[in-house]
């Protein structure tokens, strides 16, 4: 029987347990904190080897760091991370690799995969992720490979980041019926009058659809988060499976996210929050932001053909007269999203195009 969560923990495994850092290269048995140069040994100098010499690493600009390069079976249990500084988090991306493959499963911004995309640190008190002040960035995503795992950052901006890491796993059989760990990101900026923001497509093969973060920036005056989420499962074409009621209503809230009194109201729960409100500052702040994560863990998306998943740029306007209600209207929001998945393939032939610094860019 297969036990989850803390009863999980009482039971004997032949796991072995392992840990990735800058104090630790290659994870290697009794291999921490050897290190007799690094970032740390000038403020170490007086204090020796095993003194945090090599806490983190500097990634020079326009250079990709491998963080973790490990021969399986075996499974990511844990990320750790955090940079210096902040900005880095819209500027470097995360790539993640499985089994040798030259195509990344995982390609995402740093901040937006620990959905914090507004290059502003943002609360998250989830179970598979959690941001902690000032900027610790964590992920629990179980990620299982069986002959190969392979982890990089590369910073695009024009200047130096400091990155401190962990990556914790275990070495163990995995079984044959583990799915891979796949993470997309996509920009509308904005979204086209009268179009949706599509989120996945091109996905095919059989797996779980497991979490959404969105940025979401708001151009238009008025409430702006009328939109449907809409899963298109197996086949699936010009009407879906799935399709929600409205944004705030996929991501667990409900009445525009208004508190009266108070107005928009920020909340971060296991499962899913709007983690961040970034109000207008009268000056170059101009625009309304937003952070929001779903996490499809107690109900994944499952599909065993393919997958497209879309949102529509919807708001409220005034009236139309003659005593008639509110309309709805097309939006032309700025939305940012991060897709997550398990797939039966290391690699999918979906990923869309990679986003230079410009793409990227939020401030």
């Amino acid at each position: 029987m297969t036990t989850f969560g803390l009863d999980g923990i009482s039971r004997r495994s032949r796991a072995v347990s392992r840990s990735i850092s800058a104090e630790n290269f290659t994870g290697v048995k009794s291999g921490g904190g050897r290190a007799t140069e690094g970032t740390g040994a000038v403020a170490a100098s007086r204090l020796g080897p095993g003194w945090k010499i090599s806490p983190s690493i500097d990634i020079a600009a326009g250079e990709t760091a491998v963080l973790a390069d490990i021969d399986g079976p075996g499974t990511i249990r844990h990320l750790w991370c955090t940079t210096d500084p902040h900005r880095a988090w819209r500027g470097t991306l995360l790539r993640m690799y499985w089994e040798g493959e030259e195509t990344p499963a995982v390609e995402v911004p740093l901040g937006d995969f620990f959905c914090n995309g507004w290059n502003t640190f943002s609360q998250v008190s989830s179970v598979p992720v959690a941001a902690n002040p000032n900027g610790g960035f964590n992920a629990y995503w179980p990620m299982p490979f069986h002959r190969k795992a392979r982890i990089t950052l590369e910073n695009l901006t024009a200047e130096k980041v400091t990155l401190y890491y962990q990556v914790d796993y275990e070495l163990d059989e995995v079984g044959d019926d583990a799915s891979y760990f796949h993470a997309q990101w996509r920009r509308s900026h904005p979204v086209p009058f009268g179009e949706v923001h599509t989120l996945l497509d091109g996905v095919t093969g059989a797996g779980s659809y497991v979490g959404t973060y969105m940025a979401w920036g708001v151009n238009s005056p008025g409430w702006w988060g009328e939109g449907e989420l809409k899963f298109y499962l197996d086949g699936d074409d010009e009407f879906p499976t799935i399709c929600g009621t409205g944004t705030e209503d996929y991501f667990g809230g409900a009445w525009n996210f208004d508190v009266p009194g108070q107005g928009y109201t920020a909340y971060t729960t296991p499962y899913l929050g709007l983690n961040q409100i970034l109000r207008p500052d009268g000056l170059y702040g101009s625009q309304q932001r937003f952070g929001m994560y779903r996490w499809h863990v107690l109900d994944p998306i499952r599909f065993s053909e393919d997958l497209r998943v879309t949102v529509q740029s919807l708001g409220i306007g005034p009236g139309q007269g003659n005593g008639l209600p509110h309309r709805y209207r097309h939006t032309s929001d700025d939305i940012a999203s991060t897709s997550l998945f398990y797939l039966d393939a290391p690699s999918s032939a979906s990923l869309p195009a990679t986003p230079d610094l410009l793409t990227l860019e939020v401030d």
